[in-house]
C-alpha cells in the first residue's frame, strides 16, 4: 500500500510540470495567432489604402493642375503631383469670370431636378403594376422595358431630334427634359420592380384591411419602406442626365442654355488651344458636389440595390 501511495504521488507532482507546460503552450499559441492576426489586419489596411491613394491619383491630380502655372504645367521635367512653381488662381478665375459656367450649373441643376420628378412620377406607378399584379404579360413587359435602355443613344437621337423639332422645343432646356426620360424611366422601372418585391405583401393587404385604398396604401406604406431605393433612381437618374452628352449635343447649341457635359469643353477647347487648368478645375468643380451627395447617401443608396437584389 505503501508502494501504490508512494506511485500516486510521484504521478501527482509529475503533472504539475506538464500542465504548466502545457498552459505555456497555449499561451505561445495564443501570442503567435495574435501577432498572425494583427499582421493580417495591417496588411489588409496597408492594400486598402493602397487602393484609395491609386482612385484618387487622378483627383489629386486635377486638382494640382488647376492651380498651376502654364510653364509648370506644359514642362515634360516637371513633377505632375507637385507645384515646381508657386501656385496660381487665375485659371479657377478664368472658369468664373470669362465663360458662363455657373450658367452651365443652374441649366443642369433645372434639368436634373426635372428628369428626376418625371422619371419617378413615370417609374414607380409603371414598377408598382408589374410587381403586383399578376398579369401573364408582366414579365415579358419587364424585360421589354429594361430592353428599351439598351439601345444606344447613336441609333436615337436622328429620330428623337425629329421630336424635338415637331414640338419646337430645339435650343431649349425643355429638349433634354423631355427626351432624357427616355433613357432613365426604363433602368429605374426594372430597379423599382425589384425593390417593390422585396415588400411583403401583407404589409400592403393590411393596410387596405384598415381602410385604406390601393393608392393609399401604396403612398403611406409601400413608399417608406422603398425610400431606399427611391434614393437609389434619383442618384442613378441624376448621374446619368449630368453625364450625358450625345442629346445635349445634338439639341442645344445655344450658349446659355448648355448643361455641364456640353458647355463646359465647347468654351474651354477653342479650336487647336485647350485651356486644360480651367477643365480640370471644371471637373473638380463639378465632381466634388456629386461624390459628397453618394457619401451622404450612401448607406441608402447601397440598401437599396441589395434590396432590390432580394428574391422572394
Amino acid at each position: 500500500m505503501r508502494t501504490a501511495q508512494r506511485s500516486g504521488n510521484e504521478s501527482s507532482g509529475g503533472g504539475a510540470p506538464a500542465g504548466k507546460a502545457s498552459g505555456d503552450e497555449v499561451e505561445r499559441l495564443r501570442r503567435r495567432y495574435g501577432r498572425r492576426h494583427a499582421a493580417a489586419r495591417c496588411g489588409v489596411y496597408a492594400a486598402a489604402i493602397m487602393a484609395a491613394l491609386l482612385c484618387a491619383l487622378p483627383f489629386l491630380w486635377s486638382v494640382i493642375s488647376a492651380f498651376k502655372q502654364n510653364q509648370d504645367l506644359y514642362n515634360p521635367e516637371s513633377n505632375p503631383f507637385f507645384f515646381n512653381m508657386p501656385a496660381t488662381p487665375d485659371h479657377v478665375t478664368f472658369l468664373f469670370t470669362d465663360t458662363p459656367f455657373m450658367t452651365f450649373v443652374v441649366n443642369t441643376l433645372i434639368v436634373g431636378a426635372a428628369v428626376v420628378a418625371v422619371t419617378l412620377a413615370l417609374a414607380l406607378p409603371a414598377a408598382y403594376s408589374l410587381a403586383r399584379l399578376d398579369r401573364p404579360w408582366g414579365t415579358p413587359m419587364g424585360i421589354a422595358i429594361f430592353l428599351v435602355y439598351l439601345v444606344p443613344p447613336s441609333l436615337l437621337f436622328l429620330s428623337l431630334t425629329r421630336v424635338v423639332v415637331a414640338l419646337h422645343l430645339e435650343n431649349t432646356l425643355w429638349s433634354m427634359i423631355v427626351v432624357y426620360p427616355t433613357i432613365t424611366v426604363p433602368v429605374s422601372v426594372w430597379l423599382l420592380i425589384g425593390f417593390l418585391k422585396a415588400v411583403p405583401k401583407d404589409v400592403e393587404e393590411q393596410a387596405m384591411v384598415d381602410g385604406y385604398s390601393r393608392l393609399g396604401a401604396f403612398r403611406r406604406v409601400v413608399m417608406p419602406l422603398v425610400f431606399p431605393g427611391i434614393v437609389a433612381v434619383v442618384v442613378f437618374s441624376f448621374t446619368l442626365t449630368s453625364s450625358e452628352f450625345v442629346y445635349a449635343l445634338a439639341f442645344v447649341s445655344a450658349s446659355p442654355e448648355m448643361v455641364i457635359s456640353t458647355g463646359v469643353p465647347t468654351q474651354l477647347v477653342r479650336g487647336d488651344v485647350f485651356f486644360w487648368q480651367s477643365l480640370q478645375a471644371a471637373t473638380v468643380i463639378t465632381a466634388v458636389p456629386i461624390a459628397f451627395l453618394f457619401n451622404l447617401f450612401l448607406d441608402r443608396f447601397v440598401t437599396g440595390f441589395t434590396m432590390g437584389a432580394v428574391k422572394t
